[in-house]
């Protein structure tokens, strides 16, 4: 099939920094060392962003900086089915960010445009979200669909066929856990991987004490083979629920626009999407963060909310300790989705640790 494409523009927006250094002499960084490591692992170095500002949180309030970024959007064919992506830039480095459970490539509509100044930029809809298809699992037989190693496969088979280069990968939530995938599966393609508040996982099933982990298969045999699922999931995929579950999220409230809702409720009302939400809330097998860290032959940078509610940076830290593991960034007052929330924290770390490892050959 071949690819059909629209564009849209998007005026880059301009930022105001009010840098708050903790000393005359100090960097916009703050060092201090990770003292408290569950994981044997080498000591790494701890990284807090201090705080800016930014003139305001919306893409519209902006309109005068030139050239102008235009963002196209397409479709690519993946063994049959029907991937959306984005993509912008004409030069530079290849970035593929990958957006977290439940959203979609529209997450990273605050990055696209700035990080497309110097680099090519590429936001893919994995498998079953945004507006990639949503093939219903239970027709693709006993083996699970939805998983870690499907999306790592999607990912090293995008830059193949699209990238048509190696990659950096930047990453949010479980989109984490897919860039680390792919990185491990196929170590010729990335070239490194920036995650932004990686999915701890915390409902793995082995991570859960032994005598619970009968009600927990129970609770989702619930939820994936009776009407109970469907039903919850008509009470989430409400604005007011997406509204009230990103409140949760973002630690700045404000950054929860209507716009932010309806580009995360939209897609997940089209046909399949209630099979692909349950199938994943009900996947609790799969790789951990602290099995793939490992095994991953190119740079990593750790980025983490410190407000996050869902992956406290209490047990994230520990990430920060494994041998490719460059730096632990911690973003003071921002919450689950710092791409989103904080783009004027994230844009400049991207295009710091794309340009340092850019020329570094593979």
């Amino acid at each position: 099939m071949a690819n059909t494409t629209t564009s849209s523009t998007l005026i880059l927006p301009k930022f105001t920094h009010n840098h708050n250094l903790t000393s005359p002499t100090s960097s916009l960084f703050r060092k201090t060392r990770v003292h408290s490591i569950s994981i044997t692992s080498k000591p790494r170095t701890t990284i807090s962003i201090s705080s800016c500002s930014i003139d305001s949180s919306s893409l519209e309030s902006v309109k005068s900086i030139n050239p102008k970024v235009t963002v196209e959007t397409s479709m690519w064919n993946w063994k049959g089915y029907s991937i959306r992506y984005q993509c912008a830039g004409n030069s530079g480095p290849a970035l593929v960010l990958v957006h977290g459970f439940g959203a979609n490539s529209d997450h990273w509509r605050k990055n696209i445009p700035i990080l497309a100044q110097s680099n090519r930029v590429f936001a893919i809809d994995l498998i079953g979200y945004g507006y990639s298809d949503k093939p219903n699992p239970r027709e693709l037989g006993d083996t699970p669909f939805y998983t870690f190693e499907t999306w790592g496969s999607q990912l090293n088979d995008f830059c193949t066929d699209v990238v048509k280069d190696k990659a950096f990968f930047i990453c949010n939530s479980i989109g984490g856990l897919v860039g680390l995938q792919a990185a491990v599966t196929d170590p010729s393609i990335c070239k490194g991987i920036m995650v932004l508040n990686i999915s701890l996982r915390m409902l793995h099933i082995t991570k859960q004490p032994w005598f619970g982990r009968p009600l927990i298969r129970s609770f989702q045999n619930l939820l994936r083979n009776t009407p109970v699922g469907k039903f919850f999931f008509q009470t989430v995929a409400t604005k007011e629920s997406v509204r009230n579950i990103l409140c949760q999220c973002y630690h700045d409230t404000s950054q929860v626009t209507e716009e932010l809702v309806d580009t995360i409720l939209r897609p997940g009302l089209e046909p399949g999407a209630a099979d692909v939400f349950l199938e994943f809330i009900c996947y609790s097998d799969g790789p951990l963060p602290e099995e793939l860290l490992p095994q991953v032959k190119c740079p990593v940078v750790v980025v983490w909310g410190d407000k996050d509610p869902w992956e406290p940076i209490e047990l994230g830290r520990a990430y920060g300790n494994f041998d490719p593991v460059e730096d632990f960034i911690a973003l003071p007052g921002v919450g689950h989705c710092p791409q989103d929330e904080a783009p004027h924290l994230v844009n400049p770390l991207i295009e710091s640790f794309v340009a340092r490892h850019a020329t570094v050959k593979s």
